[in-house]
């Protein structure tokens, strides 16, 4: 079973695109296409820079913390980004889709 990652996506008027994949190169590599593959928000937004990536296991867990780091805030995500914010801490206050983000 592939592992799951997310990513976020800086844009070229500083805005953050958040997804999840389990290959980030390929996935960023077609966001940077602007082909029929890339997210229609990014279309015509570049150029790109991937600046933040992690591992986070299965899909389930992947698509919620991609929810949960949807909705936090560009400071909040800029810290994500420095590691001044651990992935894991994003959502253990909050409820939403998906297995819970802390289990314990």
């Amino acid at each position: 079973m592939a592992e799951w990652h997310l990513y976020i996506i800086r844009t070229a008027n500083e805005a953050f695109y958040t997804g999840v994949t389990t290959d980030v190169a390929r996935r960023f590599a077609e966001h940077q296409a602007s082909g029929r593959l890339c997210a229609r928000s990014l279309r015509g937004r570049g150029p790109l820079t991937l600046v933040f990536s992690q591992a986070v296991g299965s899909r389930s867990r992947a698509l919620s913390l991609e929810w949960h780091t949807k909705r936090l805030s560009r400071r909040k995500k800029e810290e994500l980004i420095r590691g001044e914010r651990r992935l894991e801490d994003v959502g253990l206050s909050r409820s939403g889709p998906g297995e819970p983000v802390n289990n314990g």
